[in-house]
């Protein structure tokens, strides 16, 4: 039983330590996704847990800028992994994966899962808080559909 704890705090240690949370600032978000439109979207293919594939377009954004907690700038490599939280004046938290929002009219929509597809719509100006993190979760790009 002892053994068990012990695997079970290295776990959630491991867990928590591995989801570092960077931030966004809403002018440099804005700034990021400003020039892109909808002509300029890529076609993607994303495996799931269970190995399925599903296509979608996406912003050509490899990396993103972001900031960490001490505000020193860094850039997180884009994946399908990469979770982005909005939070709102009214401190509103709203989760989206980041490969699957886009900017229309200062309206930030996106799709909070990739399982159940919804869309959710949020003004910009409405945000005071964006953070972005790895999730981790096992999602990755693979070449085409097969």
């Amino acid at each position: 039983m002892m053994n068990k704890n012990i695997w079970l705090s290295l776990f959630i240690v491991f867990v928590l330590s591995s989801c570092t949370t960077y931030y966004i600032p809403i002018d440099s978000f804005k700034e990021q996704v400003k020039d892109i439109d909808s002509t300029e979207l890529r076609t993607v293919y994303t495996r799931g847990p269970m190995g399925d594939v599903v296509e979608y377009k996406t912003y050509p954004i490899d990396y993103i800028k972001c900031v960490d907690n001490n505000n020193n700038p860094t850039k997180l490599k884009n994946s399908p992994s990469i979770e982005i939280r909005f939070t709102e004046k009214n401190n509103k938290r709203t989760i989206f994966y980041f490969d699957q929002i886009y900017i229309k009219d200062s309206m930030v929509i996106g799709d909070g899962s990739r399982f159940i597809r919804y869309k959710k719509t949020i003004p910009i100006d409405s945000l005071k808080l964006i953070e972005v993190q790895d999730g981790h979760k096992n999602f990755k790009y693979v070449d085409k559909k097969k």
